[in-house]
């Protein structure tokens, strides 16, 4: 049996296997998202989702659940604190609230915007989620404008967030980095 103090250190020398799975997870799903977003077709009144809005449609759905799962965990398992400056860290807690709430944003207007339009969004294929905007709906419709004009502000997040981390392996050289690496 491991003691406290030898557990203590593994887990501040970095996140715990399952926030590292999750993260990866968002990450993979997101850069799923982004392709798939940008080569479906449009879409306009009487479009069915089918091919590529399919793939959105399920993909969402999994990206959804992946951050609600990975949310649940980081609240319950928080891990020690990288040491920054007072400053880092404000812009690192900012950053991250904006990411979090992006990305429970983003496809949460997919989704109104997919009930919206009679579309079922399903978890994996198979297990429907229930609609949240009625069918129809021209507020569900608008979400759609809204979900495509947040998906920039998401991929301007992430950008943020990349450049963070490569700023702190290579300018700081600390190892905030490594601490969500595999």
């Amino acid at each position: 049996m491991q003691s406290i103090d030898t557990r203590s250190r593994r887990y501040a020398a970095g996140y715990d296997g399952v926030a590292k799975f999750l993260h990866w997870l968002v990450v993979v799903l997101i850069a799923a998202q982004f392709v798939i977003g940008w080569t479906m077709p449009d879409i306009h009144k009487g479009t069915l989702p089918e091919g590529l809005i399919a793939w959105h449609l399920g993909v969402g759905a999994t990206l959804i659940a992946a951050v609600v799962l990975r949310i649940v965990w980081r609240l319950t398992h928080r891990p020690v604190p990288a040491s920054v400056s007072p400053l880092l860290r404000i812009v690192s807690h900012v950053t991250h609230g904006l990411l979090y709430l992006a990305l429970i944003v983003v496809p949460v207007l997919g989704w109104a915007n997919a009930s919206s339009r009679g579309w079922s969004v399903k978890f994996f294929g198979v297990l429907p989620y229930p609609s949240i905007s009625p069918e129809g709906s021209s507020v569900g419709h608008e979400m759609g404008d809204i979900h495509g004009a947040l998906a920039w502000v998401l991929l301007a997040l992430i950008a943020l967030h990349v450049a963070g981390a490569l700023y702190h392996r290579f300018v700081l050289k600390d190892d905030t980095l490594q601490r969500m690496l595999p």
